[in-house]
């Protein structure tokens, strides 16, 4: 039986596999066309299977094409000479393993290329692929290179000079069509900058999974083994992940392997809810490698509170160092709109966590001392949330507890407000055995917490103050959101960090959804009679 893979490059007949055939035949497209593509991407988006599965698919439809795959992750921080000679190693390798696939018979004149052909220089790179070009005979030569980061520092110049003289040149056409893909895009890689070497590139895009490629990858389950996923839970897996492929296999390797849910039964929301606590509680090589990105620069922590947290948002401008960066990692994307977004719920929820201190020091006063010492009696006889009363134990705990909120280490006084509701929000569900969910409508300026127990959801809304004409939409905002989640209420708290902040709680029905808002000052300095 075939599984969801995580680990490395994913095979089909081991693994379900998104078939991306739209994608392939756009690349395919390109390389038939001799074009010289790059794809860089962050890790674990699916790059390398891609890539392959997309050459596997052109030789077997059309075995003129002899496609040669290398990878330069060896490479890294190796010298010029040992670069050159790894190189020809590893091509030399690669044709032989494709002759043998091919059972092809390989005569006198390439069988010695072979064995004596070596790799000096970028010169004689340009030699070596025109020998074989001409050995190879009417044969088109595709080569990829993957891991391309890894190509050292001093030779990545010349070596791109070198293709970007073949992809110009009348008389040498080998190879046909290169393909190279890894993380860090031609730009970012340290050579003359004055002048690009590879300004002949053909940028290729591999997006995340759609809502339709998840369930095609879910339906390929249910088709070998019977079990059914409800509609809810495919639509909330895309929706958390955002379609990025490791996240989405890992979901569907914790409900089919890890749960233990009878394969007679359907894979539920209850499921689900189980499935994505495990996740984010779980520090999988994805996750290692988003904080360990995230934690590399301290100013990456204001732009993405930044992009979360205000709706106007910020440009998506390449040209800005630390938007690169954290574009670069996969952390953000651009908008529809060209803004900077966060990719999905589950980065944003580990954003969060990662930037709140582990303690804030506030915890002992987010009850009163009359109110008891745990949360269970905001929970009503028969099991539901009392939203009222929680939050506005909320609004009263920021207000009790006054400029100590400027206290709150390694956080800035910008985002404390939603930093303080998260932390408090996030210790009444654990103690009460729901469960919470960030929702990213827009992408950025407003988070949708979505708070499930005992089979009931409860939709907060949180933002910054920015005017009231935004105050006013982001209740329509909650308004559509909760009845498309099936709910009719939902709890908007907007933090204002104005000079004179102004205390605000209002009720009101806003498109048939009973709306409760709260403007909660936060406070601007510590007052100056207290010592």
């Amino acid at each position: 039986m075939r599984r969801f893979g995580t680990q490395g490059r994913v095979y089909p007949d081991r693994h379900y596999v998104v078939p991306r055939t739209k994608e392939i035949d756009a690349f395919n497209m390109r390389v038939k066309e001799g074009r010289f593509i790059v794809l860089f991407a962050p890790r674990q988006t699916g790059k390398t299977t891609f890539f392959r599965m997309a050459l596997d698919t052109l030789s077997t439809d059309d075995p003129t094409y002899f496609t040669i795959q290398v990878d330069f992750q060896v490479m890294c921080n190796s010298s010029s000479a040992v670069f050159y000679d790894r190189f020809s190693q590893l091509i030399r390798r690669h044709i032989e393993y494709v002759l043998k696939k091919r059972d092809a018979k390989k005569h006198d004149e390439l069988i010695r290329f072979l064995k004596v052909a070596q790799i000096n220089d970028h010169f004689s790179l340009l030699a070596y692929f025109e020998e074989l070009e001409n050995l190879l005979g009417d044969k088109k030569v595709v080569l990829l290179i993957d891991e391309f980061d890894g190509i050292p520092q001093d030779v990545v110049s010349e070596f791109l000079y070198t293709l970007r003289h073949i992809y110009l040149s009348d008389e040498l056409q080998c190879p046909h069509s290169v393909g190279i893909v890894g993380v860090k895009s031609i730009n970012q890689l340290n050579y003359d900058r004055s002048v690009s070497p590879f300004n002949v590139q053909d940028e290729f895009r591999l997006p995340n999974f759609t809502l339709e490629q998840v369930q095609d990858l879910l339906g390929q389950y249910t088709a070998e083994v019977g079990q059914a996923f409800a509609p809810e839970v495919i639509k909330s897996l895309h929706t958390q992940t955002g379609g990025q492929p490791f996240l989405v296999n890992r979901i569907g390797q914790i409900l089919t392997e890890e749960l233990n849910i009878p394969k007679t039964e359907e894979v539920k929301m209850s499921h689900f809810a189980e499935s994505h606590a495990l996740l984010l509680d779980e520090r999988n090589t994805n996750i290692e490698h988003l904080l360990t990105n995230i934690r590399r620069n301290r100013r990456f922590e204001t732009i993405l509170m930044q992009i979360a947290s205000y709706e106007k948002g910020l440009p998506y401008n390449l040209n800005d160092d630390i938007i690169n960066e954290l574009a670069t990692f996969g952390v953000i994307a651009r908008s529809s709109d060209g803004m900077c977004e966060i990719v999905n719920p589950i980065y944003q929820h580990h954003i969060l966590r990662t930037f709140k201190p582990l303690l804030n020091g506030l915890e002992s006063q987010y009850l009163t001392e009359d109110s008891g010492e745990d949360f269970s009696h905001y929970l009503t006889p028969i099991g539901l949330i009392d939203m009222v009363s929680l939050l506005d134990n909320f609004r009263d705990f920021i207000r009790r507890v006054g400029f100590r909120i400027l206290q709150v280490p390694d956080t800035p006084q910008e985002f404390v407000g939603q930093h303080l509701l998260y932390a408090y929000l996030d210790q009444f569900v654990r103690s009460v055995g729901g469960n919470m969910y960030i929702e990213v409508q827009t992408g950025r300026g407003r988070m949708d917490i979505l708070i499930i127990h005992n089979q009931q959801k409860y939709i907060v809304e949180t933002k910054i103050w920015e005017g009231d004409t935004r105050f006013e939409s982001g209740k329509k905002q909650l308004s559509v959101y909760a009845e498309l989640e099936g709910t009719t209420e939902g709890y908007y708290i907007v933090f204002d960090h104005r000079q004179n902040p102004e205390t605000r709680v209002e009720t009101e029905a806003v498109n048939g959804v009973h709306i409760r808002s709260y403007v909660i000052p936060i406070m601007q300095e510590r007052p100056s009679s207290v010592q």
